[in-house]
């Protein structure tokens, strides 16, 4: 409950709605500033790092793909990408082609279901997606369309839109056929409008006006808009190779927090995700997604971390683009998948999960069991930029009523559409024994 007297004013939120995950916020201010700010993950680890010693580096993508039920596809990739590096596995273009394919879909459904369900109620005053219903029943039928299309996609490589089991060490269990593809190309051009009318509509949301000093952090490659591939680069001046990830950025546990926190060594908090992306990679959008981006009015790069959902509704058009594109010159490889030979050593890959940067790292024996596993998901990055925000937000708090105090801490938060269950894998024990 807000509380406010003269000198103190507490906010408290102790179990956040429309996030994935359980979570909480603890905002102390005293005499006009920030004494104490908690960004609580309180969701039991889950362990995954564990659950993978030991077992065969074949098993690690059906393994992470349960992770999230929401991005599977992005922990699977990011844990294929590392172990083929560890074996010196080259793909099929074709491969690679369809795995671009996997992931646009997982980009469309997620975003889609932030947008709609969770993030845009904020902006209309509304308690939930229901209550919008009423006020835009259009624009959610919409949404769900848009999001009907990503998981079409996902099922169609996948086997199943949620915790899909069609992806392996080398390409896919099996490939679909040209022909297989032609009923998921007539539900995406459909979508395509469906997603420019998303961009116009979230472009038109009132959304706060809030700068800040933020270091963008996102993948980057030449010639085209990043998801598997590329350089780790940030709005700094950061420019490394995905094996360069632990030189660049660092992880600390807080004692209130079940995640561990992530910042730039020497630096501080970072910001991954769509915005991120987008600041970064505006270049490579293509035109009619650009020329989409520019008819909103909002300038680009852009700071505020409000913009976020515009972001994300111009990587869903491009995401739907790019899957039609796709499709169009798709020719089925030779073979499903690419043999491989299982060898010792590590394997580092960063692939670009719908909510940012997701880093895997594997250490293998010569027979493929993996000795040590490390997941750094977006989440867990973006912990202390979010408390960045809110200590930037905090000093127009005051003037607020305390219930559109609260509103606007949770806004912030879930502005970054945290997917709180994926960062709390991490299992650091300590045992007293006397």
């Amino acid at each position: 409950m807000p509380s406010k007297t003269a000198r103190l004013r507490n906010i408290s939120v102790r179990g956040l709605t429309r996030v994935e995950g359980e979570g909480a916020l603890y905002l102390t201010m005293e005499g006009g500033k920030v004494v104490d700010l908690r960004f609580e993950i309180y969701e039991p680890p889950r362990f995954f790092e564990a659950f993978l010693r030991g077992r065969h580096a074949s098993e690690a993508p059906d393994i992470t793909a349960r992770i999230c039920g929401i991005c599977p596809v992005a922990y699977q990739m990011s844990a294929v990408h590392s172990i083929e590096r560890a074996f010196r596995v080259a793909v099929d273009p074709a491969i690679r082609a369809l795995r671009r394919l996997f992931y646009c879909g997982e980009w469309i459904e997620s975003h889609a279901l932030h947008i709609h369900m969770l993030a845009a109620p904020d902006f209309h005053d509304c308690e939930s997606v229901v209550t919008l219903a009423e006020k835009e029943p259009e624009a959610v039928q919409r949404g769900l369309r848009i999001k009907k299309a990503g998981n079409a996609v996902i099922a169609a490589l996948g086997g199943r839109a949620v915790h899909p089991v069609g992806a392996c060490l080398g390409g896919f269990w099996s490939v679909p056929a040209r022909r297989q593809l032609a009923p998921l190309r007539e539900m995406l051009v459909r979508a395509y409008d469906d997603a420019a009318a998303c961009v116009r509509w979230v472009a038109g949301f009132d959304l706060p006006d809030q700068h800040g000093d933020i270091e963008f952090v996102s993948l980057r490659q030449p010639g085209e808009y990043p998801m598997s591939d590329g350089r780790v680069v940030s709005s700094k001046g950061i420019d490394a190779s995905q094996d360069q990830f632990d030189d660049c950025f660092e992880e600390h546990q807080v004692p209130y927090s079940n995640a561990l926190h992530a910042k730039v060594k020497g630096r501080g908090p970072y910001f991954v995700g769509p915005l991120a992306r987008v600041n970064l990679n505006f270049d490579l959008l293509g035109p009619e997604v650009t020329a989409a981006a520019r008819a909103t009015g909002i300038p680009w790069p852009n700071t505020n971390p409000y913009t976020g959902i515009v972001a994300r509704a111009l990587e869903v058009m491009y995401a739907i683009g790019e899957s039609i594109r796709i499709i169009d010159a798709y020719e089925p490889p030779a073979a499903p998948a690419v043999p491989y030979v299982a060898r010792a050593g590590v394997g580092r890959a960063a692939t670009e999960a719908p909510r940012g940067i997701l880093f895997h790292a594997y250490e293998l024996d010569d027979q493929g069991v993996i000795h040590s596993a490390r997941i750094v998901p977006p989440t867990s990055q973006n912990q202390a930029q979010i408390e960045a925000d809110l200590r930037d937000l905090a000093p127009a708090l005051l003037t607020r009523k305390p219930a559109d105090a609260t509103r606007l801490c949770e806004m912030a938060i879930r502005n970054y559409d945290p997917c709180i269950s994926c960062a709390t894998h991490f299992l650091r024990l300590r045992i007293d024994s006397r």
